[in-house]
Formats: structure tokens, C-alpha cells, sequence
């Protein structure tokens, strides 16, 4: 220890740099809405949910001996293409608004039959807001969903998986296109 830290031991001045609060979580930014503390309670809440889930699927998976050795390269860029697409419908789409209106406000349009669209309310209807709302944070739920129906289902899931990744060769198309007419 250099003497700075030894002077320090009993004055408290050290003891602010270890406070483990969440409370201290959000102190540095202006961006209070994104960090509440009381957000985090509803964010651990889905992340407990979200784990359970999976452990108990994952067993399921192991007790039916379901769990493959590993991943094909062609089921692994299916399972990625499939849970881009998936999470943007969920989150993103104009028609899966309804899904998400009792937790999101909406704003405006956002082209390409997208949605922008902002958490509401507080507590748990805003964390669902803010999941449900976010591509990026969908996409880890649309994965596990897919990967446990390539388990439990795989038929169905590649089916379900190949039209995902059809809209979204097909989305990139018409972006293609579009751009085309442009020039």
C-alpha cells in the first residue's frame, strides 16, 4: 500500500469507491429514465424469469437427451438470420405494435413497415417496454426461443426459421432496389 491509500484506511474516503448500492448506479448521468435504480428490480425480475426458463428447458433437453454435440455451420447461420428477423418483428414491426402498445408510446414511422417507439408507464410495464421495444435486447429471448425449438421441435422451427430468413433476404432486396431507383 502507498501512503495515500494508507492515510485513507480510516477516514471513509476508500469506502466510496467500493459502495456496491444500486442506488449509485445512475449518479453520472443526465439519462435518469435509462438507469432508475427501480428499473433494475423489474430488469432482474425478466433476467431471473429469462434464466429460469432456461434451466428448466435446458433440463428438459439433458433429461430427453436433446442437446446436440454441436451446432452445424447451416443451423447456426439459420439460427442467426432467423433471431435478426424475429426480433426486429417483435420489436419493430408495424403489425406487431399491438403487442406491444400496453407498455410502448408510440412516435413515428420509421420506414420500411418499422416503428419507433419509446418505453411507458413504470415498473414492470416499462421494463417489458423497454425489452420489447429493442431489437438488441430481443434478440437473446428470439434465440433461446429458436435454439429450444430446434430442440423440441426442430421440424417446425426450420420451417418457421427458413420463412424468417426469406423476409429478411427479401427485406434486403427491396432495400437493394430501392436504392437502385434512386440513382
Amino acid at each position: 500500500m502507498n501512503r495515500t491509500q494508507t492515510s485513507n484506511l480510516g477516514t471513509g474516503e476508500h469506502d466510496e469507491e467500493n459502495d456496491f448500492s444500486i442506488e449509485k448506479y445512475g449518479e453520472k448521468t443526465v439519462e435518469k429514465e435509462e438507469c432508475d435504480e427501480r428499473l433494475l428490480a423489474e430488469f432482474a425480475a425478466m433476467l431471473t424469469l429469462y434464466l429460469a426458463g432456461t434451466a428448466l428447458l435446458t433440463g428438459l433437453a439433458i433429461d430427453h437427451d436433446r442437446l446436440p454435440r454441436k451446432f452445424g455451420l447451416l443451423d447456426l447461420a439459420l439460427l442467426g438470420i432467423a433471431t435478426h428477423k424475429l426480433s426486429r418483428l417483435v420489436a419493430k414491426d408495424r403489425i406487431t405494435g399491438v403487442l406491444r402498445a400496453p407498455f410502448v408510446n408510440y412516435i413515428k414511422s420509421a420506414g420500411a413497415g418499422e416503428v419507433e417507439e419509446e418505453p411507458r408507464g413504470c415498473g414492470i410495464q416499462r421494463g417489458i417496454g423497454t425489452l420489447i421495444s429493442c431489437p438488441y435486447c430481443m434478440g437473446p429471448w428470439c434465440a433461446t426461443a429458436l435454439g429450444f425449438g430446434f430442440l423440441f421441435a426442430p421440424r417446425v422451427t426450420r420451417f418457421v426459421a427458413g420463412i424468417l430468413v426469406a423476409v429478411t433476404v427479401s427485406d434486403f432486396l427491396h432495400r437493394g432496389y430501392a436504392a437502385t431507383k434512386e440513382d
